[in-house]
């Protein structure tokens, strides 16, 4: 989302490498067009999972299992990552990688719809990534805001759209509507339900952080 192209291609440069296994995963996600998170979207969510040193993760949206194993690489001893994904290719790619990395016991992958797996998990979880079906969002949020312990991060990943979001919902393709309003529905709950503390960061394709402020909803 950062529109200066050579600021965006220096912080990229910044990056270490991420490890073998990592940087081949990637590699071949963008061979076959699949979505995986930004590289300096990627270097924030680790650094804020280093930050929050998590008991419990749960992330929305597995695809691969890139970030996953991105997260799992500074999460703390005894932490655990829950991650959910319905599309099949995905979750065996997702599961192969997570055995490659010998990440099998402390991953647990969830098979099926997001809105049925999420009214099935107890919680609570110390840090959520969001990074599923953008529309699906403001239809989530309700049951991850009871998902969340107090002090929790959500992390929620491509809420600008490719800048999209800040156009008239006339200026944007028609089949792209829907997404457009209820993303913007999203970032208004985010920023005004009373207990997050919400900041809306223009890297990569967007990510809303939304901190769950002790003693609130």
């Amino acid at each position: 989302m950062i529109t200066d192209e050579r600021v965006r291609d220096y912080i990229r440069s910044l990056e270490s490498d991420q490890g073998e296994l990592l940087e081949r995963i990637a590699g071949e996600a963008r061979k076959k067009n699949i979505p995986i998170i930004k590289k300096e979207t990627g270097a924030l969510l680790k650094t804020l999972v280093a930050a929050r040193q998590p008991g419990a993760i749960l992330e929305v949206g597995t695809a691969v299992g890139y970030s996953a194993l991105l997260m799992a690489q500074v999460m703390p001893a005894g932490c655990r990552i829950t991650t959910i994904e319905k599309y099949r290719p995905h979750i065996e790619a997702a599961r192969a990688n997570f055995k490659e990395a010998a990440m099998e016991e402390r991953i647990t992958l969830l098979e099926g719809d997001a809105q049925e797996l999420l009214g099935e998990l107890s919680g609570p979880y110390d840090f959520i990534f969001m990074d599923a079906a953008k529309g699906q969002y403001i239809r989530w949020l309700p049951r991850i805001l009871e998902l969340l312990s107090p002090g929790a991060v959500l992390f929620s990943d491509n809420v600008l759209q490719d800048g999209t979001i800040v156009q008239s919902r006339y200026g944007v393709e028609r089949r792209d509507r829907t997404i457009h309003s209820r993303m913007r529905e999203y970032l208004y709950a985010l920023k005004h339900t009373r207990g997050l503390e919400t900041a809306v960061v223009p890297m990569g394709d967007g990510a809303a952080i939304s901190v769950l402020k002790e003693g609130t909803l």
